[in-house]
């Protein structure tokens, strides 16, 4: 049983009566998402307790059983704007309960050990996701086109600005409900976009400020799905270029 200091938002590993906390590390105006992971060696579901409020109850969250570390993740958004601190514990009676958990974020995990942490090229090209990977971009002020794709059922990554986030679900199959949590008002800064099919295409408006990509799904599954932003102001001057170019020509 032990008490786990979790200011920067790292990659803990949590076991029966283990507790972490977050004290007054969540930012005014910026929204948190906890990631949990199924880390035991047997295949029964955990139920973790997240603490959020003096004034309301804490959110339930149950993370999946799974064999061999493969299961995809359950996730608890949170609104900086309405607490600064959270805590979260696995209660006594959940016995061999082992949790992987980190806080993603435009900001978290501060520390990133254990996370890949990498920047995205805005290039067009695929980007294979791992697990625990976070991608990071500033997209500059205009239009970019890009997708996510995956051949797994229920492929799942989240999307976060400043306060807002989107859950990309690809291939879609079940209902994500039952693995998606709020604290407080949080649901209504998450959308959840849904595929039927192995891609799902989104523009975004770049404002210069920083965009991130958290994939929340299993080993085996993050291997075989990538990620690919293109900037279209780029395009558009490759082939405005190509069009003055071949103009030049006839003349």
């Amino acid at each position: 049983m032990s008490t786990i200091n979790w200011n920067n938002g790292r990659l803990i590993e949590l076991g029966e009566g283990d507790t972490a906390t977050s004290n007054g590390s969540l930012n005014n105006g910026q929204l948190y998402c906890l990631f949990f992971y199924n880390a035991a060696g047997n295949d029964a579901s955990t139920t973790l307790q997240v603490v959020w409020s003096n004034s309301q109850p804490p959110v339930s969250v149950t993370v999946p059983g799974t064999t061999m570390n493969q299961g995809l993740a359950a996730l608890c958004f949170i609104d900086g704007s309405q607490t600064n601190t959270v805590s979260i514990a696995i209660t006594n009676g959940n016995q061999g309960a082992k949790i992987q958990a980190f806080i993603g974020s435009v900001k978290m995990p501060i520390d990133t050990n254990g996370i890949n942490n990498k920047k995205l090229p805005l290039n067009g090209e695929n980007q294979s996701f791992e697990k625990f990977t976070r991608f990071y971009a500033v997209p500059e002020s205009h239009w970019y086109s890009g997708q996510i794709q995956s051949n797994i059922n229920q492929f799942t990554a989240v999307q976060f600005a400043e306060r807002s986030a989107e859950v990309i679900i690809v291939n879609k199959l079940v209902n994500p409900d039952t693995v998606i949590k709020y604290a407080g008002d949080a649901k209504d800064f998450v959308t959840i976009t849904t595929s039927d099919t192995q891609t799902s295409p989104f523009n975004l408006q770049g404002n210069g400020q920083q965009l991130v990509w958290i994939n929340a799904d299993s080993t085996q599954n993050s291997n075989q799905a990538y990620i690919s932003v293109q900037s279209l102001s780029e395009l558009y001057l490759e082939n405005n270029t190509t069009e003055l170019e071949a103009l030049s020509s006839l003349a």
